[in-house]
């Protein structure tokens, strides 16, 4: 069962449902009840903020239409034991560095179920990013936000490239999603110029 805090909308939204129902099939045993921490309507979707029964925050954003854009988690809560590393639902994040004179660099990476992985890059507004994820077995999916937090590019198969110029200065975040129900392996390329 899902409660609403005292930030929330007092009315429970079809977005806000959406997000419920997704984050009950991604976020494991604790996903299944917590409470909405915030729920915030805006043309283009609607934000929602969920603690799940364990304490992690999950970032969601859900359409009119109730389709999921977007289920991250923001603020992982670790058991001790060290089992958030690659854990199913767990988003880490890693700062991409560029050899001396390169424009780009190629990563190798493995996702469990329900997991993601940022990858942070700074660039600068009118320089052109580039993005290749190549999953090695099975199916991922990525999206890339703007330093603002606003997204560059929203939820793309990995089978898509992306090739575009940037907007905005600062760090830039490369999302890798699996949302598949087995660990998948993959390569990553980035450029920029």
């Amino acid at each position: 069962m899902f409660a609403i805090s005292g930030t929330a909308a007092l009315a429970m939204s079809e977005a806000d449902d959406a997000c419920i129902d997704h984050l009950r099939q991604v976020g494991g045993p604790d996903g299944q009840s917590g409470t909405i921490e915030s729920s915030e309507f805006s043309e283009a979707g609607t934000l929602v903020m969920l603690r799940d029964v364990g304490g992690t925050l999950w970032r969601c954003i859900a359409y009119k239409d109730g389709s999921i854009g977007e289920m991250s988690v923001v603020e992982a809560m670790d058991d001790g034991g060290g089992a958030m590393a690659g854990a199913e639902g767990s988003t880490e994040s890693r700062r991409v560095k560029f050899d001396a004179g390169s424009t780009g660099a190629e990563l190798v990476g493995q996702l469990a179920p329900g997991a993601s992985q940022q990858y942070v890059l700074g660039a600068k507004n009118e320089q052109f990013l580039y993005v290749r994820v190549a999953p090695r077995n099975g199916t991922l999916d990525y999206v890339i936000r703007n330093p603002d937090g606003s997204e560059l590019l929203g939820l793309m198969s990995a089978d898509k490239e992306y090739r575009g110029q940037l907007w905005q200065s600062g760090d830039h975040v490369v999302e890798v999603i699996n949302r598949g129900n087995s660990s998948v392996g993959y390569n990553v390329i980035f450029g920029i110029e």
